[in-house]
């Protein structure tokens, strides 16, 4: 906050992107920033082609996109191209740090990240970092070192980082996503469910998970006739094949199929149950809706990260894991386990709302102020 009656306007930018694990996240950082300071000016930079570079626009933000991308983990010509891409994405960070001059940065992970955070600190730029899994990437790792502030969304992180610059703030999530409260007859109406049977909410997010589709494929039928219903995202590559299965189905009017679901506020009122991958998103927002989870990490992450994101949640006794090769032969059985168990659902729900934090944006959005140096005119100021 400003000390005296000259103001600036605080200038901000805001770098990484990728998936939907690290853009929302830094939108919602944004959105945060802008309630908090009047007119602040933020600036997104991302990697070409990647989905930032559409979604960033989509919710009002301006962004540049430097020509980055990560190391192939295949043998594959692309990997050669990659020094000639980091060298060129640093002089493209070094140019936009020194054109647009910013108050501070944030690095919330991904491809784009690394290079601006790098440039900004050449510049003396404060600088923090928003880390959204329990296990952080290189990246973070080696930049963490030279980062103001650290924001994280789970415990025992000095592990990676140095501990007198982190903050347990939780990961920002999208308030439409776990607004809830009251919407179950409307969502079950909306999926089309009817009846009075528990509901199982499976996804694998945007694009779908093999291996959460293909052991729905199995244990389908008999989640119906013991009376649970479904909602089933199965992402573009396998909605032709669930559909297909659907139709096969004697009780198919109790299950809903989705290729992608647009109302997920719908898709966790209407659920008592998820099984859901283990994205440091997801995990939050389920901790956050207090929903009960059987959780499946991807085995194609970097460094493993969901599974990391899954036990942190397990050391607590706050959610279910299965391992992806355990799921097509484990999935019917957890979940029976689980779900006509209301003792264990309630425990469940007591210890995900131990690890949830509802307004991480908000604090996180107030850790990046607290390291600015110049002054800023904060909204609703005496």
């Amino acid at each position: 906050m400003s000390k005296d009656k000259q103001h600036s306007t605080l200038k901000v930018i805001i770098a990484g992107g990728g998936t939907g694990g690290h853009v929302f996240p830094a939108i919602a950082i944004a959105t945060a920033l802008k309630k908090k300071v009047i007119d602040a000016r933020i600036l997104f930079v991302g990697a070409k082609g990647r989905m930032e570079m559409q979604k960033v626009p989509e919710a009002g933000f301006h962004i540049i996109g430097l020509d980055i991308a990560g190391l192939q983990r295949r043998l594959t010509w692309k990997n050669f191209l990659l020094p000639w891409k980091v060298l060129k994405s640093i002089r493209g960070a070094k140019k936009i740090v020194r054109r647009f001059r910013p108050d501070v940065v944030i690095g919330v992970g991904g491809y784009a990240s690394g290079p601006l955070l790098w440039a900004a600190k050449r510049e003396q730029i404060p600088m923090l970092i928003q880390e959204q899994n329990s296990f952080p990437g290189l990246t973070n790792r080696l930049l963490g070192k030279k980062a103001d502030k650290i924001c994280v969304a789970y415990e025992n992180m000095e592990k990676y980082f140095p501990k007198q610059k982190l903050y347990i703030t939780g990961n920002p999530i999208r308030e439409e996503v776990v607004s809830i409260e009251g919407k179950r007859e409307e969502a079950l109406d909306y999926f089309g469910l009817s009846g009075d049977g528990p509901v199982l909410l499976v996804t694998g997010g945007s694009l779908g998970a093999r291996t959460l589709n293909e052991s729905m494929a199995i244990h389908l039928d008999g989640f119906l006739e013991q009376g649970i219903r479904v909602i089933w995202q199965t992402g573009r590559l396998y909605f032709s094949e669930a559909q297909s299965i659907q139709q096969q189905l004697k009780n198919r009017q109790n299950v809903a199929v989705k290729q992608f679901i647009n109302r997920m506020d719908y898709a966790y009122a209407a659920a008592d149950l998820v099984v859901s991958r283990a994205g440091a998103i997801a995990v939050s927002e389920l901790c956050v809706i207090r929903k009960p989870a059987i959780l499946i990490p991807s085995p194609h992450v970097a460094e493993d990260h969901q599974t990391k994101n899954a036990m942190a949640l397990v050391n607590h006794h706050a959610a279910v894991m299965i391992r992806d090769t355990d799921a097509r032969s484990m999935l019917g059985e957890e979940v029976r386990a689980l779900i006509f168990d209301q003792n264990k659902m309630h425990r469940l729900k007591e210890r995900m709302a131990a690890l949830s934090y509802r307004n991480a944006a908000g604090v996180i959005a107030g850790v990046v102020l607290s390291i600015v140096k110049t002054n800023y005119k904060v909204i609703n100021e005496q």
